[in-house]
């Protein structure tokens, strides 16, 4: 099993609005398993995606869906002014 992480530092006053893109954005994606987390220490204003995959293969697999699927870009719609860095994390579950 495959966990992704979108990591973002989001601007700030804005991390409670970017966590709500990502919760919107999830359902309309049909994301299973997923999980906005925001920041309780460490960086301020972090919010994070965190959804499974069963493989690498599905990885891309939802990447080439969520490029293509029309109610999904509607709802990210203007999400870039929100955050100012961010990064993606595959982290593998050890034993899967």
């Amino acid at each position: 099993m495959i966990i992704v992480r979108n990591c973002f530092v989001s601007k700030p006053g804005c991390a409670s609005k970017l966590a709500t893109v990502f919760r919107e954005a999830a359902e309309a994606a049909g994301m299973k398993n997923y999980r906005v987390l925001t920041d309780l220490t460490g960086e301020f204003n972090r919010v994070v995606l965190e959804y499974e995959a069963a493989s690498l293969t599905e990885v891309d697999a939802q990447m080439r869906e969520y490029q293509s699927n029309s109610i999904l870009r509607d709802k990210m719609k203007g999400y870039t002014e929100l955050w100012m860095t961010g990064h993606r994390e595959l982290m593998q579950v050890a034993g899967s």
